[in-house]
């Protein structure tokens, strides 16, 4: 499986980055006021929100040349938490498109999120 690249100084991300978890309850409302509450999925859904800035040519190849081969959201990798360390085996990016923009050399900068499967 596909692992989300690393920069050249082996970070994923940079600040400022999110990190989101997502929860989802199902709530049925009888009619005589009582509610019955359902956990849609059994742990929260991790979403992150990817910033970076200052990277060279070869750092942004990479990362667009991923992208495409994950065909955006249809593909699937692992990703590690830049915050924890802990590495999440099924992941997909949570969009088709990639911001991408070049400002000059050695100064490209890119966003994008990625998002836990379940």
């Amino acid at each position: 499986m596909a692992s989300f690249p690393t920069l050249k100084t082996g970070a994923v991300a940079q600040y400022p980055s999110d990190r989101v978890r997502r929860f989802s309850t199902q709530v049925l409302r009888f009619l005589d006021g009582g509610e019955q509450r359902f956990a849609q999925f059994g742990t929260p859904l991790r979403r992150w929100v990817i910033r970076l800035e200052l990277l060279d040519e070869a750092e942004m190849a990479g990362l667009e040349e991923f992208f495409a081969e994950q065909a955006g959201q249809a593909g699937t990798f692992s990703f590690t938490d830049p915050w924890d360390g802990t590495v999440y085996p099924n992941c997909s990016f949570d969009s088709d498109t990639m911001s991408a923009e070049y400002r000059g050399q050695g100064d490209g900068m890119a966003a994008l999120a990625v998002r836990e499967n379940h």
